[in-house]
């Protein structure tokens, strides 16, 4: 018993050890096909036609093709392509952990950029961009520095898309440092818990920075029906070597397979609209105006040199003729020296022919002399004491407004770039912006300054209003139009400039520009250059227009035309002249009520966009302060610039002028109101709003005022009025050019907006004067000098 009791013990362990080898071969096919079925889910979790396994993951995904199915028959419909949807999967190693693949299929929902590459084979793209697209994709699931930059550097949806965040722009700059390491130094004393291999890695092959636009068609962000707000920006670090027809093939077959996540939760329904690689293409250079300006900057760039030399020239002849003992008195006189004259230069009289040649380099000299920096700055800069019969209150009434508006246009021609629409429309309707969002009616200040000065200067002549009555029909004729070449010649050059500049900015950052330029003045200007040439631009439609914010220009051209013809008239019919004007008045406020009922008028931002034809940029409708400007100018002539009114009265009249001004600055703080109340609110404010200036300008006028008005009659003003024409028309392309060469949306944040406007009105100016002095100034001086001449030579005939 004793010998068996081990032989049992041993019995008992080896039955122990069959149980157990018996069980793991059992078990051992169990876990061979659980692991052919996994397989088989991973080899069959995207097929659209027999999934043999259901997932949770896979079940999410086909619950959102089920729960909106015409959103992606829709989408399919906007982003036909040719695409197969199992070709992607011919090179992708299927070797997934459970993890990884739920990692993978993530990734291609809600990242663009490996969305794409998993739609890359030789089919849509060339072998090249299929490769180095896979390379990114295994790049990023292995978690490759580079390959991480690149992933960082490419669009996700940023929070913000219902107030109008459209700008998934990723970051230009980290994919730049793909292919370039950053210049940064940092110190080795310090432990950091970062790859340095972010910093100094590259991708194995060259990589751009790309934007592909998207519509979406989203219920779920707010529309404000002003520009292109449904325009999604997305930008891509792909590589160099695909193509943008190629990225627009893989994004019609990401959106038509429907992987775009953002889809499902916000109902984008996204559609393809094109995909720019932000390079400027060589057709820029060979456009007409690139061509004609290079010949105009030359030409000016030529004549201010000149004009410099000529300057300089003889200062440095008389110190070289002073410190040099070996020139004789009777030594030839330079070429110089001959376009400068001196007083005690005497004239050779043995011919007439040098007088000729004389005469000849004398106006030579003064042509050039047109172009002197130095003599044009002078003119720009100085300032005098008031005169008696000068109304100084103008100055500072075109300065003010010219800033004001330019303040206004820092919001309006950056709407482009805002990521909160919504937000910035409504701050613009709160009180504390009043002043900004209210600053368009400000136009009606030059309107009624300039009906006044053109009505006063010509009635104040009497030489002239004399000649006009002795002539006859034909004379008057051509003398209205040698008034009218004039005022041409005034606005004309610095305007034409501002054209091909701005016909040329617009091709370069359709090129360049991450975003999306909905005005495209390069188009516009190309189109319908001719409109702007004549000044009747505005008597079309605001969306065809080159140049938009010169509307007012065009009609101070019509109104120019217009008040010269009636003041021709008054000269000879004075009554005939008088019932016509109260004819205009009356037929502008009812024409003004019958647009705006049929229009269906109202105050918002949207509405006004939309009437903008009809009503904002409309000579018919906008004419009112101009002829209660003329009027005010008859008036005071009427009364020979005196006002028999009590001290106390006239300062009533000046505080209750202002009083009105502001009053109707912040009237539309409630917009929302009737029609037939939105336009009376209209019109009836504007001619109260024309009538405070017209106050202004009478009291000036007598020399009286009060101290708010003795601000805006100081000295300084003259010079600002000197270059409120070049503000005008800069302001609206300097606020265009910095913003649209950004890389990263802007945040309409109240406090920032503040600082960024005050900075802008300021470098406004600055090149309001630079462009003044380069190209109005000389070209202005330049038609003065030809009318002159043209006035002498008929003297001397």
């Amino acid at each position: 018993m004793a010998l068996n009791a081990p032989s049992s013990k041993r019995s008992t362990l080896q039955q122990i050890f069959l149980i157990f080898t018996c069980c793991i071969f059992v078990c051992l096919p169990l876990v061979v096909v659980a692991q052919h079925n996994n397989s088989v889910y991973y080899a069959n979790v995207n097929s659209t036609r027999s999934p043999t396994t259901s997932h949770a993951y896979n079940n999410n995904i086909n619950a959102s093709d089920k729960a909106f199915p015409e959103d992606i028959a829709l989408t399919q419909s906007l982003n036909a392509s040719t695409y197969r949807y199992d070709e992607y999967e011919d090179d992708l190693d299927m070797n997934f952990r459970d993890k990884d693949y739920e990692l993978y299929e993530y990734l291609r929902r809600t990242s663009v950029i490996f969305g794409l590459a998993s739609m890359a084979n030789g089919s849509n793209v060339n072998t090249v961009c299929s490769r180095q697209m896979r390379h990114i994709q295994q790049g990023i699931l292995r978690k490759e520095p580079w390959a991480m930059k690149v992933l960082d550097a490419s669009a996700t949806k940023p929070s913000g898309f219902v107030f109008g965040q459209n700008f998934w722009l990723g970051s230009r700059e980290a994919c730049g440092a793909v292919k370039n390491p950053v210049a940064i130094t940092l110190s080795k004393n310090y432990q950091r818990i970062m790859h340095y291999a972010i910093i100094t890695e590259r991708a194995p092959f060259d990589v751009d920075y790309r934007v592909v636009y998207l519509r979406h068609h989203s219920p779920w962000q707010v529309e404000i029906k002003m520009m292109s707000e449904e325009i999604i920006h997305v930008g891509l670090c792909l590589p160099s070597v695909c193509a943008s027809h190629e990225i627009e093939e893989l994004t019609r077959a990401y959106l038509e397979r429907g992987l775009f996540i953002e889809n499902d939760i916000y109902d984008i329904r996204p559609q393809l609209v094109y995909v720019k690689d932000l390079k400027l293409n060589k057709s820029f250079f060979e456009k007409r105006t690139f061509k004609m300006m290079s010949v105009f900057l030359a030409f000016t760039s030529l004549m201010l040199l000149v004009a410099a030399f000529l300057r300089v020239k003889p200062v440095v002849e008389a110190k070289r003729e002073q410190n040099s003992s070996q020139v004789s008195q009777g030594s030839s006189v330079d070429v110089a020296q001959q376009l400068l004259p001196t007083k005690d230069s005497k004239e050779q009289p043995n011919s007439a022919a040098t007088s000729t040649d004389y005469s000849a380099h004398s106006n030579l000299r003064d042509y050039v002399k047109c172009f002197d920096v130095l003599d044009n700055y002078d003119k720009m800069f100085t300032v005098r004491e008031n005169g008696k019969r000068e109304i100084p209150v103008i100055n500072g009434l075109r300065s003010v407004c010219a800033m004001w508006l330019a303040a206004f246009h820092v919001f309006w021609y950056m709407y482009f770039t805002v990521n909160n629409k919504a937000f910035l429309i409504s701050y613009a309707e709160r009180i504390f912006f009043q002043y900004v969002s209210s600053a368009p009616l400000l136009v009606d200040v030059f309107f009624t300054i300039s009906g006044f000065l053109q009505a006063y200067n010509f009635i104040r002549n009497t030489k002239q209003m004399e000649t006009i009555r002795a002539n006859n029909l034909l004379q008057n004729v051509k003398y209205f139009f040698k008034l009218l070449f004039h005022r041409y010649l005034r606005l004309g050059p610095l305007y034409l400039v501002m054209m091909g500049t701005v016909d040329l900015f617009f091709a370069y950052i359709a090129d360049v520009s991450v975003y999306h330029i909905s005005e495209r003045f390069d188009e516009k200007c190309t189109q319908y250059w001719w409109r702007n040439l004549i000044f009747i631009q505005n008597l079309f439609d605001h969306n065809d227009m080159c140049l938009n914010w010169t509307w007012s220009l065009a009609c101070e051209m019509q109104y120019y035309v217009l008040a010269t013809i009636l003041l021709f008239t008054y000269a000879k019919n004075p009554r005939l002249v008088k019932g016509f004007t109260a004819a205009i008045l009356v037929g502008t406020i009812a024409w003004s009520y019958s647009i705006g009922l049929d229009t269906k008028f109202q105050l918002s931002f949207d509405s006004v966009l939309a009437t903008g034809t009809d009503i904002y940029i409309s000579p018919f409708v906008r004419i009112l302060p101009y002829v209660l400007g003329a009027v005010t100018a008859w008036y005071l002539l009427q009364r020979q610039s005196q006002i028999d009114i009590s001290e106390l009265k006239e300062k009533c009249f000046w505080n209750l002028a202002i009083f009105i001004f502001f009053t109707c600055i912040y009237s539309t703080i409630k917009r929302d109101m009737s029609v037939f109340s939105a336009i009376t609110l209209f019109i009836v404010g504007r001619l109260l709003f024309s009538l405070s200036v017209c106050w202004m300008i009478v009291g000036s006028a007598t020399g009286r005022g009060v101290w708010w008005s003795r601000i805006l009659e100081a000295k300084v003003f003259q010079h600002i009025n000197r270059v409120t024409y070049g503000i005008y028309l800069l302001n609206p392309f300097v606020i265009a050019f910095f913003f649209s060469l950004t890389n990263a949306s802007t945040n309409a944040d109240p406090l920032m907006m503040c600082v960024v406007t005050s900075g802008f009105v300021v470098i406004i100016y600055l090149a309001s004067v630079v462009f003044s002095l380069a190209f109005e100034m000389p070209y202005c001086n330049w038609s003065s000098l030809m009318l002159k001449g043209g006035r002498s030579k008929s003297k001397r005939l």
